[in-house]
């Protein structure tokens, strides 16, 4: 097994890039190993590391199905639903809460 190029953070060449970078280009890795390696040096700790793909390899995202739509958007509406007055709130309930901030206002606080 080879050893993975390592280059500095900022100093991979042309032709690699991140995941978020080449989903920005509208491309996916598309089954290819990693081809290289970003270190970005930290005080202390070990370094940060990201994986590079070969961006003349990679292959176009694939186009979101009518099923998928559906399905992100049942996801999307079972995030918003208040579980206890049953209500879209209108914004994703926070799981620090459980409930739409209305409910979460309105509920007694226990007193020690």
């Amino acid at each position: 097994m080879a050893a993975l190029p390592v280059y500095r953070w900022r100093l991979a060449p042309d032709g690699y890039a991140t995941r978020r970078q080449l989903r920005a280009l509208g491309l996916r890795p598309g089954g290819q190993d990693v081809a290289a390696q970003l270190e970005r040096p930290r005080r202390r700790r070990n370094p940060l590391v990201a994986y590079l793909y070969l961006v003349d390899r990679a292959k176009p995202v694939r186009p979101m199905t009518p099923a998928k739509w559906a399905a992100l958007a049942k996801a999307n509406t079972a995030r918003r639903t208040c579980p206890v007055c049953g209500r879209d709130a209108g914004y994703c309930i926070p799981p620090s809460l459980g409930m739409c901030v209305t409910c979460h206002d309105s509920a007694p606080t226990l007193a020690a």
